[in-house]
Order: C-alpha cells, then structure tokens, then sequence
C-alpha cells in the first residue's frame, strides 16, 4: 500500500512538472523568437527537456513498482536509478547544445531585441521555476524519489539561469552591449555541472553505494537494546530500489545461550527491524566467552594491541574454543591501508607470543556501514 501510495504521488508531482514546463517552454520561445535571443530560446528548449524527464520520472516510476517475479525477485526499484540516468544524460545532451548555439553566438554577436512584456514573461519565469523547483526537490526527498530530486535541482538551477538573462538584458538595454553568447557558455557550464553531479549521483546507487551512516547507527542501537545482545556488527544493506532493502547484521551473544533462546531472539529481532525499518534482515551470531577470566585478559590485550593500529577501524567476533586451544577474531581495517595483510601477520605474532599454546585466525572485514 506504501509503494503504490507513493507512486501514486510522485506521479502526480511529475504531471505538474510537465504542465508548468510546457507553459514556459510556449512562452519563453515565443519571447526568444521575437526578440532574437538565443539565450531565452535555449533556456526553452531546456524546460522542453525537463517536461520530457518528468515523462521518463513517471516511466521509471510505475516500472519500479511491479511486484517481484520468478525473474526478478528483488523487484524492479532500480528502475528509479536507471531512469535518473536517462534524465542525466537528457540534461547533458541540452547542456552540449547550448554550448554549441552560444558559442555561435559569441563569433558572430547579435543585439537582442528586448521589450517590456519580454522581460515581464520572464522574470514571472524566474519566480513560477524557482517555486517548482523547491517544491519538486522538497516532494522528492519526503519520498525517496532520486528521479524528483534530480527534477527539481534541475529547475532551480534554471531559475538562476532565467535570472541571468534578465540581466543580460538590462546590460543590453543600457549599453547596447550583447553578451547573450557568453552568457549561453555559463548557461551551458551550469547545465553541464548539474547533469554530471545527476549521473554520478544515479551510477553510485546502480553501482552499490555506501550506508547512510544515520541509517547504520539507529539500527545498531535498535538491535543492541535486546537483553544479552552485546554487540551488532557486519551490517551490509543491499537496495533494490529506494523502499526495498535487504541485508544481514552478526550480533555478539553469551555462548552460554542454546538454540531455542538464540532462533527466539534472532527471530525477535529479523521481525522487529522489519517493522520499525522495513528491511528484510538476515541475523547470524558471534558467541562470546563467558566463564574464566583468561578469556577476558586475552580480548583486553587484543584491544591493547590493535590500539597501535591507527589503521584498524574495529575488532570483534573474538572468541576462544578452549578444546582446540585456537582464537578467531575479526579486524576492520580502513579502505585506504595498503598494509591489511601485514597488520594481521603482526596481530598474530604478537598475540603468539603471548600465548604460544593457542592457536590465532583473523578474518578481514570490510567497512561497510561506519
């Protein structure tokens, strides 16, 4: 119900896009038409451009909501990411193409032909695309919607730009100076920019991006709250899209807890994170010794020695199998370390001379919530 609600809306929001660009593309061709400035004719064609990408928002939006299938059982929500692409790369077809048109202008410089209704249209313009934009761009990050946010950063922007020809008109009108051809480039510049910042924005979602670190910390606190949990760590969230996500967390229990309170606890927790979250999680355990003391005094002198690490972000999923006389422990290490290698040869060694009758295994994790 929460997915077709918010398709629902996100489609609504585009149709109202595509209404009030249309409205300006009309006005602001006809204006440019008359008065010979390509700057107001480009500006056209680039909210020509943004009534086209609201089409493509709806496209995306209603593939994105298709129920899951044999084919894709993860759903179809990046779709969304795939159609923030598209809209990038319309963004940066008009940036190229002002570009070239103004760089036109620039050789062989025309004065514009301005008047007072001219310069009316467009301020009115100005003022109709700087609230669109914000209103878009406002919807879009109350509903997760990359493709709006994209939308609606795009309309702001060519509300900056409407403004800068009103200027260049003045400059004209005063001076009888054309700097429509210079004032296209900074256009385009800025059309460019912001086409660029909307597909790396869209691969980095394809591609897997990081965590949201808010998003990491409350469901760690979330998790730590339950009795005996002692620690959540290794949280991956994969996305499929923006309200699908699926992942896997270890949490760190007594090792004295047997199976039926572990699957009640687990279970307690994987149902719970669905509710407060809606994340499908998937809850594996580290065990934690609990009894003799050597067992703290080795942890502590781990702790002690990872301490000379700057290198090393975390350690957890320490635990002793007394029998087998052998210790595991999980490390952490910053992506930036050329050294992750060395650094748990020397944990190793170190701890080996401390304790030569055990026997040392480290597993290297990555970082990829913190």
């Amino acid at each position: 119900m929460l997915s077709m609600e918010r398709s629902k809306k996100i489609v609504q929001i585009s149709i109202i896009g595509i209404i009030v660009n249309l409205i300006l593309v009309l006005f602001k061709a006809t204006v440019g038409a008359a008065t010979g400035s390509v700057a107001i004719i480009m500006d056209a064609v680039n909210n020509l451009s943004d009534a086209f990408s609201s089409v493509i928002t709806i496209v995306g939006t209603k593939l994105a909501g298709k129920d899951p299938d044999k084919k894709h059982p993860y759903g179809y929500g990046q779709v969304e990411h795939i159609s923030s692409v598209t809209i990038a790369v319309i963004v940066l077809i008009a940036g190229l193409t002002s570009f070239r048109e103004s760089f036109v202008k620039i050789i062989r410089p025309e004065t514009a032909d301005y008047t007072t209704v001219s310069l009316v249209i467009i301020a009115a313009a100005v003022l109709v695309k700087f609230l669109l934009g914000r209103y878009v761009k406002e919807k879009g990050k109350e509903y997760n919607s990359e493709s709006l946010v994209a939308a609606g950063t795009d309309a702001l922007f060519d509300s900056v730009i409407s403004l800068s020809t009103i200027v260049a008109a003045f400059v004209s009108i005063l001076w009888n100076i054309s700097i429509e051809g210079w004032l296209g480039v900074i256009i385009a510049i800025i059309i460019l920019k912001a086409g660029t910042e909307i597909l790396m924005d869209s691969l980095s979602g394809i591609i897997g991006a990081r965590i949201d670190s808010e998003l990491s910390v409350k469901l760690k606190e979330h998790i730590c709250e339950y009795p005996d949990v002692m620690g959540a760590y290794d949280l991956i969230l994969h996305r499929y899209g923006p309200e699908r996500i699926i992942g896997s967390v270890h949490v760190e229990l007594p090792d004295a807890m047997n199976a039926r309170e572990i699957h009640s606890l687990t279970r307690s927790i994987t149902e719970d994170v669905y509710l407060h979250y809606g994340i499908i999680l998937t809850v594996g355990i580290y065990a934690s010794n609990t009894g003799e003391e050597i067992y703290a005094e080795m942890r502590n002198k781990l702790s002690e020695l990872t301490a000379d690490y700057p290198e090393i972000l975390q350690m957890h999923g320490f635990y002793v199998d007394n029998d087998k006389k052998s210790v595991s422990f999980d490390l952490i290490i910053d992506f930036k370390s050329d050294k992750k290698t060395e650094i748990c040869d020397e944990l190793i060694e170190k701890m080996k001379s401390f304790y030569p009758a055990y026997d040392f295994a480290v597993i290297l994790d990555s970082d990829f919530s913190d």
